[in-house]
């Protein structure tokens, strides 16, 4: 099929690209396979999220005996099914921090969007029904519909699409390399950081802000990892002012890290956690939003105030997504994915950071099965995110895909890779740098 005659509306794609897309036909652990035969090692997982591979049986067998069984049943009015009160369970029993209730939707977007949307209940249930603002970072990234949208920091999620972003707030990205923060120490930053935070938060007024969100590792805006003791400092504020933190763990949930949830490893003390992608391994769509007790209390008495809770879709616990998110957890936890993330991530961090301080590259940084190299447009002569763009091309030549942000390029492979198949991720790559070096260095002859 032409370009011209392909009825797929792509997202986030340059819609007036006048080549077909690569096609991706089948796949089998960390490799995937496009409808012209040619085999690639998946850097980034799909899209963060195929934690466990791809055709894993469990996750199959999972989704056929439940499809057999009932496949479908939703959860409005009082009636739901036992599968979607098992993962509830299942979730709360692994929780990083004691939580009271487990909502479902669909994708990470509509989890946020769900946060926010429960946050501005909890202080509506208790009289405060002008805390409605949220802030978020300039550089953070939490979905695309109109609230989570909203919420999103990078301007080509809003060019166009007019979101209603007046009560949205932005916050400076707590990036150690931002240029404002330039000479300052990592504790000087912080300093800075949470300053800042704060005026922005005296200038909208504290009681008219409703929640902050944050994920503990800014991934789409640059896999940004904060300073140390940024967010302990930023959670000091928010108590003083009685506001709410969610945690968006979308892409760091589910042994991305090392742990269970970044929650652990970046000591955070979220009001309410987002999470989805890893949570089936992407083999179907779900979400699950935790909220905890203190706030789901108060959403049980808003609901007493008017008699329902008037939020919720079609597809919250949908019993086959989530038959496959419980052998999700259930094969993360028996084969100890988050020790086995544990074991292996130093073998990335270490391929990666053989490329600190060499020619394009500006920084490198990753953490638990997360990395990025970031290129320097300026060392290349290139316009912005051309870098990016051109080592993509040049690892997808040596059968690799990657994902980059700008000048970005980021790895996020599913956790289930071995040692042995880190190396070859990082030959790939190499041989994609040396590529992209020697074509810059021929045209400037």
């Amino acid at each position: 099929m032409s370009p011209a005659t392909t009825r797929l509306l792509e997202p986030h794609t340059a819609l007036h690209l006048d080549t077909p897309p690569h096609v991706i036909t089948e796949g089998s652990g960390i490799t995937v396979r496009d409808e012209a035969g040619a085999t690639f090692v998946d850097g980034v997982a799909g899209l963060w999220s195929v934690t466990l591979g791809y055709s894993e049986p469990r996750l199959v067998r999972a989704a056929t005996e439940q499809m057999t069984r009932l496949p479908f049943y939703g959860s409005f009015n009082h009636r739901t099914n036992d599968v979607a009160l098992a993962l509830a369970s299942d979730i709360t029993d692994i929780a990083p921090i004691p939580m009271g209730k487990v909502f479902f939707g669909n994708s990470g977007s509509d989890a946020n969007d769900s946060a926010i949307k429960f946050a501005r209940y909890y202080h509506w249930a208790q009289g405060r029904p002008e805390r409605r603002k949220v802030v978020s970072h300039s550089c953070g990234y939490h979905g695309t519909t109109l609230a989570a949208g909203s919420a999103t920091g990078l301007p080509h999620i809003h060019h166009g699409f007019q979101l209603a972003t007046d009560d949205f707030l932005s916050a400076h990205c707590p990036n150690p390399l931002h240029p404002a923060s330039r000479g300052m120490s990592e504790a000087e930053q912080v300093d800075w950081l949470v300053e800042d935070f704060e005026d922005l938060l005296l200038e909208a007024g504290p009681d008219t802000v409703a929640a902050f969100i944050s994920e503990p590792i800014l991934g789409a805006g640059g896999l940004i990892i904060p300073p140390a003791g940024y967010f302990a400092r930023v959670q000091e504020v928010l108590d003083r002012y009685g506001i709410l933190f969610i945690a968006d763990e979308v892409i760091t949930g589910y042994g991305r890290t090392g742990s269970m949830f970044a929650t652990t490893e970046f000591g955070l003390t979220p009001d309410i956690i987002t999470t989805a992608k890893g949570l089936s391994s992407s083999y179907l769509p779900i979400s699950a939003t935790l909220v905890s007790e203190r706030v789901s209390d108060v959403l049980a008495e808003g609901s007493r105030q008017i008699g329902t809770f008037g939020h919720g879709f079609t597809y919250s616990g949908h019993p086959v997504a989530a038959a496959v998110a419980r052998e999700t957890l259930a094969v993360l936890r028996e084969r100890d994915i988050p020790g086995h993330v544990r074991g292996t991530a130093p073998r990335l961090g270490r391929a990666l950071e053989k490329f600190r301080g060499a020619d394009l590259v500006r920084d490198v940084r990753y953490h638990g099965l997360l990395g990025g190299v970031e290129f320097d447009p300026a060392q290349g002569g290139t316009e912005p995110g051309a870098l990016g763009r051109a080592v993509l091309r040049a690892a997808e030549a040596n059968g690799l895909l990657l994902r980059a942000m700008g000048d970005t390029v980021v790895f996020a492979p599913p956790l289930i890779i071995t040692a042995d198949e880190i190396d070859d991720l990082a030959e790939r790559f190499t041989a994609a740098y040396h590529d992209v070096l020697a074509s810059l260095r021929r045209q400037a002859a």
